[in-house]
């Protein structure tokens, strides 16, 4: 139930929440994601870097926006998967977490620096969550 939980969190944050039947945190975070990904042009960017246009993406996404969305993206991902099970410890399960979302600014931050900067950052988020989900499946 938490892969699950998390999972839905990955593709779209909110869905793990209103899959764990928290609605109206899980509404907010849908909410939340649609304006920060429309403000910092972030579909428009990936679109661009995925077909090769690595500079263009660059220029079309706004940073402000950008900077904010690998931490929040982390989170929902986080708290889908934490609240899928009762009893869970909160800090250690964090830990990995918040490692992605450290990878993820940074990966924002030094995108002018890396090869295909949206896969690339994706990755750094996405590896380490994974990485934290496996280790802790457990707790």
């Amino acid at each position: 139930m938490r892969v699950i939980s998390a999972l839905f969190s990955m593709l779209m944050p909110g869905f793990g929440q209103i899959y764990n039947r928290q609605f109206i945190k899980g509404i907010f975070f849908v909410i939340l994601e649609h304006y920060v990904n429309a403000s910092a042009n972030i579909n428009k960017a990936i679109q661009l870097d995925f077909n090769g246009f690595h500079q263009q993406a660059l220029e079309a996404v706004i940073y402000d926006g950008l900077l904010f969305y690998p931490g929040f993206y982390v989170y929902a991902v986080w708290d889908s998967w934490f609240y899928a099970k009762v009893g869970a410890n909160k800090t250690k399960t964090a830990i990995p977490f918040i490692i992605s979302g450290f990878l993820g600014e940074f990966g924002s931050i030094y995108a002018t620096k890396i090869p295909i900067p949206s896969l690339t950052t994706g990755l750094l988020m996405i590896i380490p969550m994974i990485i934290g989900m496996i280790v802790f499946r457990k707790q």
